[in-house]
């Protein structure tokens, strides 16, 4: 049985319509009204924002009714009228196709129930199939050409919709698309492959992505859609509609940032990653659409054939490959690739379970021009709050990205993969691995000292396991993690022979840079360097120079004789000595050192003495000037 949607489809690309809920809410109506209502008590207003799309040139219009299942209308009281609105969504729609000369179909909306399934909820399946097919039911009765199932995180509840939708209807075509976050996963943590293989089994028309993030992290994902769909027997068509990028709230408004240009230069790279249907989600707006319509226009593809991503058959169009961007890469590895100094800043967890000083303290230091704060964990083997609960924190109030340090000492091989899968669910991804303090010189002596793996081995834990999808074990734990992996360096060892011989294993197991000890005498740092290359070749990763400003002279003395990894020269200690005001003195000794590192090293990495997150920001003032 030939339909028209579907033939459609083989000749080309088709543009959808952006988004629904934004142009509802611009018409001044509140999030707190049941949109998918407005079909019966102001009509007017969608049949407008149809037509705002069709003059835009979209050839999909989607109805009205993404929330009108039986679970969301019961929150307004509204589940008794649930035929009722989602038939008179569609005739809305129908009516602003029909005013068109242009072919335009309309879809379906369908969207999730807007409550978790079993196991993670009470509905179990069943009663989600049964919603789902009293939705879809309604709709299909009233006309529609297609049903876009869309904007579900859970693999689960949409398999119900479909199984749902082919019970009602089985030559409805199907467009089935999922939510995906940053990390290019989706919110239950299902990658790509997987959406893709569930859905192709499922035997939808079109399998796609839609919503949460704008085009250029939507795009890898339907790359790997696309290459999965390409390899099956039943060869799904693909589908894109991102967000007009992350939304930022401005007093009582949610603004979108992505410009309607900037939609219109992705739609190339939507055909190109083997997209058929593109549109827009949340934010995107007629303007947008038209912006890609008349990128599809000039690109003459609108007779053409689906485009095919790694195609090698004559009869298609061979796509050129893209490169797959690297999950979230952090803004501290971007930087170091592209050569920039970085400045970053280490803080301790607080004591105690408040840590809006320290909070507070990120923003003023974000302020002052650091770039990263680094988050200690237990220094001085002090009992703390965790580091990786901080560095969350820290990320999530200020934006300002943060380096977990990850000691091995005091963890099991369990507890430390177990915490690392924390830390990335929390959105923790540059780590400093370090061996970390014995707790015979903290609060608590009598604490265990064991660990089963050492910084080396847990950088190549990290690298060519968690990175790739692993566990140590060789088990899968879904979706790798993308974690930027910094070492500690010591310049100043017992053993320089040892040290760099060391040094270069945390390289050689995959380190992606390193932290220094602090330096107060350049020469440490020239012998270092020169014999590493003399045994090994240049040093291959990015350093960042540590610097301490000491805080008094008892305080520099305490550095220089209990702390063996820190010496301070003879003219340092003399300076402080002399010194009328011992902090001014230290952050001095800092700017000099910080001054001669900037030869040697690519970042420089600040740690305050007692809390004085002042004294760091004064550190850097002066190289601030200049820059």
């Amino acid at each position: 049985m030939t339909n028209e949607f579907l033939d459609r489809l083989q000749r080309g690309p088709i543009l959808c319509d952006g988004a629904m809920g934004t142009q509802i809410y611009a018409h001044g109506i509140s999030f707190e009204h049941c949109f998918d209502e407005l079909n019966l008590s102001q009509p007017e207003a969608i049949l407008a924002i149809h037509r705002g799309y069709v003059e835009a040139g979209a050839e999909i219009l989607e109805t009205n009714t993404f929330g009108g299942n039986r679970f969301r209308l019961i929150e307004h009281e509204l589940e008794s009228r649930l035929v009722e609105i989602n038939q008179a969504g569609v005739r809305l729609a129908r009516k602003a196709a029909d005013e068109s000369r242009r072919k335009i179909f309309v879809a379906g909306s369908i969207g999730p129930l807007g409550v978790r399934l079993a196991p993670l909820g009470r509905v179990s399946p069943a009663e989600a199939y049964a919603a789902f097919k009293e939705q879809i039911a309604a709709l299909d009765a009233a006309g529609i050409d297609v049903l876009i199932i869309e904007t579900f995180g859970d693999l689960i509840e949409i398999a119900q919709a479909i199984k749902a939708a082919r019970e009602v209807n089985p030559d409805l075509p199907i467009i089935a698309q999922m939510t995906f976050t940053e990390d290019g996963c989706t919110p239950l943590g299902d990658a790509p492959d997987q959406v893709a293989k569930t859905l192709i089994d499922l035997k939808v028309d079109v399998i796609g992505a839609n919503c949460s993030v704008g085009p250029a992290k939507l795009l890898p994902v339907v790359q790997m859609l696309s290459r999965r769909a390409n390899q099956s027997d039943h060869r799904p068509c693909v589908s894109i509609q991102p967000n007009a990028g992350w939304p930022q709230r401005v007093g009582p408004r949610l603004i979108y940032p992505a410009t309607p240009d900037y939609f219109g230069d992705y739609v190339g790279r939507f055909l190109a990653a083997g997209a058929t249907v593109i549109g827009g989600c949340c934010g995107t707006t007629p303007a947008h659409i038209r912006a890609m319509r008349a990128a599809l226009d000039e690109a003459e593809l609108h007779r053409s054939v689906r485009v095919e991503v790694g195609a090698t058959n004559g009869d298609q169009l061979a796509a050129p490959e893209i490169e797959a961007a690297p999950i979230a890469p952090t803004k501290l590895a971007e930087k170091l690739a592209n050569h920039e100094f970085v400045l970053a800043v280490e803080v301790d967890p607080p004591r105690g379970h408040n840590a809006n000083r320290i909070i507070e303290a990120a923003r003023e230091l974000k302020r002052a021009g650091f770039d990263v704060v680094n988050v200690a964990d237990t220094p001085m083997a002090r009992m703390r709050m965790s580091a990786w609960a901080l560095a969350h924190l820290i990320q999530r109030e200020t934006e300002l990205e943060t380096v977990l340090h990850f000691p091995t000492r005091g963890r099991n091989l369990l507890r430390v993969q177990g915490d690392l899968l924390a830390a990335y669910a929390l959105g923790v991804r540059n780590l400093l691995v370090l061996m970390g303090d014995p707790p015979s010189v903290g609060d608590y002596p009598e604490a265990g000292d064991q660990h089963d793996i050492v910084p080396s081995g847990l950088v190549k834990l990290i690298k060519g396991s968690l990175n790739t999808g692993t566990d140590s074990a060789g088990i899968s734990i879904g979706p790798a993690t993308a974690f930027h992996v910094g070492v500690a360096v010591n310049f100043y060892p017992p053993d320089l022979d040892r040290e760099i011989k060391t040094f270069h294993k945390k390289i050689i197991s995959g380190a992606d840079f390193a932290v220094s000890q602090p330096v107060f005498d350049i020469e440490p740092v020239r012998l270092f360097v020169q014999r590493y290359r003399d045994q090994f070749g240049a040093i291959p990763i990015p350093m960042m120079g540590g610097v301490l400003p000491p805080g008094s002279l008892r305080n520099a003395e305490f550095l220089h004789n209990e702390l063996p990894s820190i010496r301070l020269p003879d003219w340092a200690l003399e300076r402080m000595r002399t010194a009328v005001d011992g902090r001014k003195a230290g952050i001095q000794i800092a700017r000099e050192a910080l001054e001669q590192l900037r030869e040697w090293v690519q970042g420089v990495y600040v740690m305050p003495m007692f809390g004085r997150y002042d004294s760091a920001a004064e550190v850097i003032e002066g190289m601030k000037a200049e820059g």
